[in-house]
């Protein structure tokens, strides 16, 4: 197809409409590649569902690059699955708990504990949450403040981390996008320029300690503040039970020794100070993980906590637990594949070249990632959406492709940090142990200043392209909440 059209858009564009009315990424996906397969060639029946396996899945899975990020999640989804199931994690968050001694800091404690989980987004409010619970009902801090502690350290930690499931995930999108519009950049190097630009989440994360260091709440979040009873508050918890399944080692020791090893295998080659090939990223990666698996096992054996056999069992149910995740990206990369063919990635690049400034696609871009991500509640189905889109507008505005890539990570993460049909959402409120309602009513107002300040930040960094933009944008965050305080009652 020499001269693409608007036709070249309608795999995309179904992809997007039955995601959001579904509100299922996988569904929207396979009707995406159904269509553009059927626009390519072959449509009768016989022929086009062989087509379809045989030329546009099954060439995903064998390439030795999407191979490689199968097998690295995998992994990575063993090795979580233990870890969760090992009870070290709470461990670890209760250690957090014995310099609590008033509301800041049992506020900060769980802000802490949640960062420290960094490796499981989906785990942090499960594991973290139950732990603070009886704190923080004890020192009067809300279940609503508590919901909102764990949804800002869930998510917004983990997109920034590049070795974890989040990173992987992101960087194989990348990787697509590249491959189909003749970007030779390396898509570790891109996703390590683009933090500085993930300004969501960085506003996510630094404004649970602000408001709780200013003790200043805004919006239903400080009718809910006020509202906690001291009555109801009294009663010591009973203390968290310490048998074997509750050591901090069961974390600790296994990450240290997954950093450790991932250092040494890529140390020899140049990292961090030297770009590593994606391939031996990944093949490293994948060698630590599995080490940190090997000594997480070691470790249940030995202090009595777990049989060699049930630990076993454990991680198969954690590799197999990827399989969505797998079935997405699969089905992600044979949309990019028929998009690539239907010519998609030059329509939109000539489009953008024509009607869009480059210094303001970053902020477009945020905005029609954050309303996706909203009314889907998928931050990774917006991200496989946005990004084969996003590449070649950068290319054709000649806009920076960090900070684009930045805005497409922000606009997924600000919408299912602020939707109520989020997975993230829903979890955090059951780790908080309130209802979805009250927490989705009392986090929205903040995730909207974010939202506001992300998108000025966004303009910004696209005029200036300056990596110092995240931490203007937290500054101008403190500056309205010490206006904000100065003006409420």
């Amino acid at each position: 197809m020499t001269e693409p059209g608007f036709t070249s858009l309608l795999p995309v564009l179904l992809t997007l409409v039955v995601a959001l009315s579904a509100r299922n990424v996988l569904v929207g996906l396979f009707t995406g590649v159904f269509v553009g397969v059927a626009m390519l060639g072959n449509t009768t029946l016989p022929g086009f569902l062989p087509s379809l396996v045989k030329e546009h899945l099954v060439p995903e899975v064998a390439d030795s690059y999407n191979a490689s990020v199968l097998v690295l999640l995998a992994f990575i989804g063993g090795f979580v699955k233990l870890v969760e199931s090992s009870g070290g994690g709470a461990a670890f968050a209760r250690a957090a708990t014995r310099w609590v001694a008033s509301r800041a800091r049992a506020q900060l404690g769980a802000w802490f504990g949640g960062i420290m989980i960094f490796f499981s987004d989906l785990g942090t409010p499960l594991i973290v949450g139950p732990v603070f619970q009886p704190l923080t009902d004890r020192l009067r801090v809300s279940r609503q403040k508590l919901a909102f502690i764990l949804d800002s350290t869930s998510s917004p930690v983990a997109i920034l981390i590049p070795f974890i499931g989040w990173g992987v995930f992101i960087m194989s999108v990348i990787a697509d996008a590249f491959a189909a519009n003749g970007v030779a950049a390396n898509e570790y190097s891109a996703f390590v320029a683009a933090i500085p630009f993930q300004l969501y989440a960085w506003l996510a994360i630094a404004i649970v300690p602000l408001v709780t260091l200013l003790d200043f709440d805004y919006g239903p979040m400080r009718d809910a503040e006020r509202a906690v009873e001291p009555a109801e508050r009294v009663a010591d918890p009973a203390p968290a039970p310490e048998d074997g399944a509750g050591r901090a080692i069961l974390v600790w020791l296994p990450l240290a020794v997954l950093g450790v090893s991932l250092f040494a295998m890529l140390g020899r080659l140049g990292f961090p100070f030297e770009q590593v090939a994606g391939a031996d990223f990944r093949a490293g990666l994948a060698a630590a993980y599995f080490l940190a698996a090997v000594t997480l096992v070691a470790l249940l054996v030995l202090l009595g906590v777990r049989t060699l056999t049930s630990s076993f069992s454990t991680y198969i149910e954690g590799m197999t637990g990827m399989l969505p995740i797998a079935a997405t990206l699969v089905l992600a990369w044979a949309l990019g594949a028929v998009s690539e063919e239907l010519g998609t990635g030059t329509y939109v690049a000539a489009l953008a070249g024509q009607g869009i400034a480059g210094w303001a696609l970053p902020a477009v871009t945020f905005g029609l990632a954050a309303v996706i991500s909203f009314a889907t509640g998928s931050s990774w189905g917006t991200i496989i959406i946005m990004m084969p889109l996003a590449v070649p507008s950068a290319l054709a505005t000649d806009a920076s492709m960090a900070v684009t890539i930045g805005a497409v990570l922000s606009g997924g993460l600000f919408g299912d940090h602020s939707s109520p049909v989020s997975e993230t959402t829903i979890l955090s409120s059951i780790g908080a142990g309130t209802t979805t309602l009250q927490h989705f009513s009392t986090q929205l107002p903040y995730a909207l200043t974010n939202g506001a300040l992300a998108i000025a930040g966004f303009i910004a960094a696209g005029l200036t392209e300056t990596p110092w933009i995240a931490l203007v944008a937290v500054a101008a965050q403190l500056g309205l909440l010490l206006v904000l305080r100065a003006r409420l009652p």
